[in-house]
């Protein structure tokens, strides 16, 4: 018998928007979703979906992931050096905003982080995402079901 899917979710700075996407997909596909974050992070009392706190730090619930993620399990992230990580223990990632994080691309991905870290620590002001509207909501949500069908059918 497979193992049970189980998508883990950086809780830290998942946006509540996303959490209620997850929350929704969860009880729906049966899915144990795991919200891991250096504070208590509120789920539904349906079981699907469980908060893990894990100390204050830098770091710290990345580490936890990283550590405890398997092959074929989905990561929720916005953070890139993340999920190069989980991607290379064989694990997917998941951006809120739909995107999946790919092989071929994530080095690049990095690149242009670390460029934008250079020039953020020079002083340069590049703002930030812009908040996440309909459209991309309901691209997280599809490329979100479209995974957990995929992967469900392959079981």
């Amino acid at each position: 018998m497979a193992a049970a899917l189980r998508v883990w979710v950086d809780a830290d700075a998942c946006p509540n928007t996303v959490k209620e996407i997850l929350f929704k997909a969860a009880l729906r596909t049966r899915t144990e979703m795991i919200f891991v974050a250096n504070q208590q992070v509120r789920v539904p009392a349906h079981g699907y979906a469980r908060s893990l706190q894990v100390e204050q730090g830098f770091d710290v619930a990345d580490n936890y992931i990283v550590q405890h993620i398997v092959a074929s399990e989905l990561l929720i992230t916005a953070d890139i050096p993340l999920a190069a990580e989980v991607m290379a223990k064989g694990a997917a990632a998941l951006n809120p905003r739909g995107e999946m994080y790919a092989d071929d691309t994530i080095r690049q991905r990095l690149n242009i982080r670390d460029f934008m870290d250079t020039m953020r620590a020079s002083g340069a002001h590049s703002g930030g995402p812009p908040p996440l509207g309909t459209k991309e909501k309901q691209a997280f949500a599809n490329a979100l079901d479209a995974y957990l069908a995929r992967l469900k059918r392959s079981r």
